[in-house]
């Protein structure tokens, strides 16, 4: 049990944290800004109340029944991926906790309201939330920890081999370079 907590701790944080915010934020928005109009009304950077009935940036629209029943197969994909790690890096445990924590955010949204709440509004950019910056911080920092091969100890890791490659700056020189 202590085990388990332990190796799983930083996810369920994570989790925990990001779906929290997500769905604080979301309430404060519904609350505090009417739907379809911007605080402050004009600028680089506003709250703009908006339901988005389709994918993270407007990729496919009017699709929110088929995009919930894709939400429930991708945490479940997450959660598989998760637990098939034997011992997951730092990174990966931190990108699956992001990825999960947005994809429960929106599902919630999806299941409970018919489309998710977006409102960061950031110059020319699509209007996004909390859940869609985790899944794709999530996916960046994944992404990133595979390409350059991250691993526990800090060493490197040769792709062709998987083992540890010694990094010579670590090594303790013998005795013929001491002298």
């Amino acid at each position: 049990m202590a085990a388990a907590i332990r190796k799983h701790w930083l996810v369920s944080l994570i989790v925990v944290a990001g779906f929290a915010a997500d769905q604080i934020s979301k309430a404060l928005i519904i609350r505090y800004v009417p739907f379809r109009t911007s605080w402050p009304g004009e600028g680089f950077f506003r709250f703009t109340h908006v339901g988005n009935r389709g994918s993270a940036f407007g990729l496919i629209d009017d699709a929110n029944l088929v995009l919930t029943v894709v939400s429930f197969v991708g945490v479940g994909i997450l959660l598989y991926f998760y637990r098939a790690q034997p011992d997951p890096a730092l990174a990966v445990r931190a990108s699956l906790g992001l990825m999960l924590a947005g994809a429960l955010g929106n599902l919630v949204d999806r299941v409970a309201n018919g489309h998710v709440t977006d409102f960061i509004d950031i110059g020319p950019w699509w209007i996004f939330n909390l859940a869609d910056a985790s899944i794709v911080t999530g996916i960046t920092l994944l992404a990133s920890s595979l390409v350059l091969g991250s691993s526990k100890s800090g060493e490197a890791v040769d792709n062709a081999s998987a083992e540890p490659v010694p990094d010579p700056a670590r090594e303790e020189p013998d005795d013929e370079q001491r002298d």
